[in-house]
């Protein structure tokens, strides 16, 4: 009998701790920056393609990472990006560029028309990094810029960038990253220009 009262009050026990409500799941998503038109390019009357972002080490997901040291690395549980993250800096680019007047038209690299440019880009680092009192947003992308007609590389840079947060959190990355972003779009335009 006390048997049995032991099973049940386990049973009810671990019942109680199955209906714990878990943290609501927040999204987030790259802000979208204000960018002014340049008055001339030498791109004026060309077609560019933005292709999706590689990456060398970790897949790009909507997931979003954080690490305390240069070895370990982790996802936030509550928190992630509202799409994965290769196609929201894709997205971003390609907004950025169109806003830029750069180029006759920016497409993504799915798109059927002929393009006479196309960036290419390697994320290299896109997280959040923890190091003892310290709390930084840290993007480093590497682009390409190649000619489609001949497949010649025009040029190629790497912009890495490194944002203090305001917090120690999701949402502090976050902000940290649209600033940080806000920082890449614009030196991607001077570069491009």
């Amino acid at each position: 009998m006390k048997i049995l009262y032991m099973i049940l009050i386990v049973m009810f026990g671990m019942s109680g701790c199955a209906m714990k409500e878990a943290p609501p799941l927040q999204t987030y998503t790259l802000e979208t920056h204000t960018v002014s038109a340049v008055s001339s390019s030498q791109y004026r009357n060309k077609v560019l393609k933005v292709s999706f972002p590689q990456t060398l080490t970790e897949p790009l997901t909507d997931q979003m990472a954080f690490s305390y040291s240069s070895s370990d690395r982790g996802y936030y549980q509550n928190s992630q990006w509202a799409n994965n993250i290769g196609k929201l800096i894709q997205g971003s680019l390609i907004e950025t560029l169109q806003k830029s007047r750069l180029f006759k038209a920016v497409l993504p690299a799915a798109s059927t028309v002929n393009e006479d440019l196309r960036l290419e880009s390697v994320v290299y680092d896109f997280s959040h990094h923890v190091r003892g009192n310290e709390s930084y947003a840290i993007i480093s992308i590497g682009f390409t810029l190649i000619d489609t007609h001949t497949g010649k590389l025009i040029k190629t840079k790497r912009f890495s960038y490194k944002e203090m947060t305001p917090t120690v959190n999701a949402a502090g990355y976050v902000q940290a990253t649209n600033r940080a972003m806000q920082r890449l779009e614009a030196d991607l335009i001077d570069w491009l220009r």
